[in-house]
């Protein structure tokens, strides 16, 4: 069988995809004028298309920029004209939700939005259809022959990162080396495990960094079969796995909670036996939650640590997280991770401190169009990307909290993330955030935010009492607040700016 992806019941071998790739970086270039280092814009699901136009990019050494698709035409227009993006690829239904924000000088390709992203998401067949004053991605593509392989480092995507204080910033890699892009590839290999032999299901949206990179590098490292989600449910992808005997799995913590949430009944008709390696990473997993799915997938389930900036520097199996229950691994060939105090000074082992890490044989980074914020994030050659931590005897991290996050209540230090952990334990309970807010005696105290399952109920006195049961009284939320949803950053994550705000803008009204 050929090397292909798969996307409901449509289905595209590799070479189909390289062969429109090689189209589409004709038609960038001899068309559009794209040169070296400039920029295209994807602006759609998880389709075919994302490939195409992220494997011409690279054809051509220009990045290629993942956008969010749910932002608004004001956001879009933002990072569209933040990147200076020459192309955009969408999704008819997508268009009109920022056409108003797309640059005059940025030609718009219209891809028809598939049967199975019309079922997932509602859409009708007449949004569906590429406009007939739209310039359609296929019917452009057909005029150009494939453009010939060359000799050209790609710089690979530009992230946008998820602006916890203000807007996105795009993470502009530069084009490695052959002995950095050698480096690079050993430890994304190591982290996913992608080659020949494999077969993935790709549960998440394609603009996120890890699944962008993972979905990208299966069509370039061979892997035998990709199936892609419309969107991530968890019944479904254990049906998925069961179908296509998926062998490898990268995946976030909150994937295994909600499917860890499934009546056992209904987890349990699935056959997941063909699984060998999964990885998850992008935010702390509870460990009660990472040793269900090692009782119930087996010490298959492996992590991994990094961020954007830096990719991948850290890998744990299963088997040294039984050993190390909280850590996210230790450091990777040619990776560096080292904990410092506020003076700049190392800690000792199980001190916590600011976390620094880098690969130190991988390309170089910084913030497009802001190079003081990269310098900024930059000490003793190392950088940070926020997060408090600390380091074993042994050299494995762990981490705290995002240094944002930290509430100082009664000069005493609390981490919401491990109040997290314990909330998100609760049965009714779908997501939460804790974050700190203005409190006339300690200073700051704590707020929960909780987001109930459907069909569940929960009091203010049954979130508190539940973190009681297992945490000392300090770290008992004062104020509770049950919401239906929460607001989310493009990665995905909660996004705590929002919820936080109002409780200090009132605050300072009041100063």
């Amino acid at each position: 069988m050929d090397k292909c992806i798969i996307s409901g019941d449509r289905q595209r071998s590799h070479e189909e995809i390289l062969q429109n790739a090689a189209r589409a970086a004709r038609g960038l270039e001899e068309s559009l004028g794209l040169k070296l280092a400039d920029s295209v814009a994807i602006f759609m699901r998880n389709d075919f298309g994302v490939f195409e136009m992220s494997l011409a990019a690279a054809a051509l050494g220009v990045y290629s920029v993942p956008v969010n698709w749910h932002y608004t035409a004001d956001e879009a227009n933002y990072v569209l004209d933040n990147c200076g993006a020459k192309a955009l690829i969408i999704h008819a239904d997508l268009l009109p939700q920022i056409a108003a924000g797309i640059p005059e000088s940025c030609k718009v390709l219209v891809v028809e939005t598939p049967p199975e992203l019309c079922a997932a998401y509602q859409i009708s067949a007449e949004a569906a259809k590429v406009p007939a004053d739209a310039t359609g991605w296929y019917d452009w593509l057909g005029q150009f022959e494939p453009l010939a392989p060359r000799d050209v480092a790609s710089p690979g995507a530009m992230i946008y990162t998820s602006g916890t204080t203000g807007r996105p910033k795009g993470v502009r890699r530069n084009a490695g080396t052959p002995a950095e892009m050698e480096n690079l590839y050993a430890t994304i290999n190591e982290a996913f495990d992608i080659g020949p032999g494999r077969r993935t299901i790709i549960p998440a949206p394609l603009y996120h960094s890890a699944p962008n990179t993972y979905a990208i590098l299966c069509v370039v490292m061979g892997m035998d079969e990709t199936v892609l989600m419309p969107r991530f449910d968890p019944e479904e992808l254990l049906r998925l796995i069961e179908k296509h005997k998926t062998t490898h799995l990268q995946t976030v913590p909150t994937m295994f909670i909600r499917m860890l949430k499934l009546p056992e009944e209904q987890r349990m008709k699935y056959d997941t036996s063909s699984l060998q390696f999964v990885v998850h990473a992008a935010a702390p997993c509870p460990p009660d939650v990472k040793q269900q799915m090692i009782d119930w997938w087996g010490p298959i389930i492996n992590e991994y640590y990094g961020a954007t900036e830096v990719g991948s520097v850290s890998f744990l199996t299963a088997e040294q997280w039984l050993n190390h229950r909280g850590s996210v691994g230790k450091a990777m060939a040619n990776c560096e991770i080292i904990i410092l105090d506020d003076d700049g000074k190392r800690v000792d082992a199980h001190e916590i401190g600011d976390v620094y890490c880098r690969n130190m044989g991988g390309p170089d980074f910084t913030y497009h169009l802001d190079d003081a914020k990269r310098q900024k994030a930059e000490t003793q050659g190392l950088i940070s990307v926020g997060d408090i931590g600390y380091l074993d005897e042994d050299g494995f991290l762990y981490l705290c909290d995002r240094r944002n996050d930290m509430v100082i209540s009664g000069g005493v230090n609390i981490y919401p993330a491990e109040i997290e952990a314990v909330l998100i334990s609760h049965p009714a309970i779908a997501d939460c955030a804790v974050f700190g807010i203005p409190d006339e005696d300690f200073g700051e105290s704590l707020c929960a935010c909780v987001q109930i399952e459907s069909g569940q109920s929960v009091t203010e006195d049954d979130v508190r009492g539940h973190v009681r049961e297992f945490m000392a009284g300090y770290k008992v939320p004062k104020i509770v607040d049950i919401r239906k949803d929460l607001p989310r950053e493009d990665s995905g994550k909660i996004f705590k700016r929002k919820l936080r705000e109002p409780y200090w803008a009132e605050q300072n009204r009041s100063i």
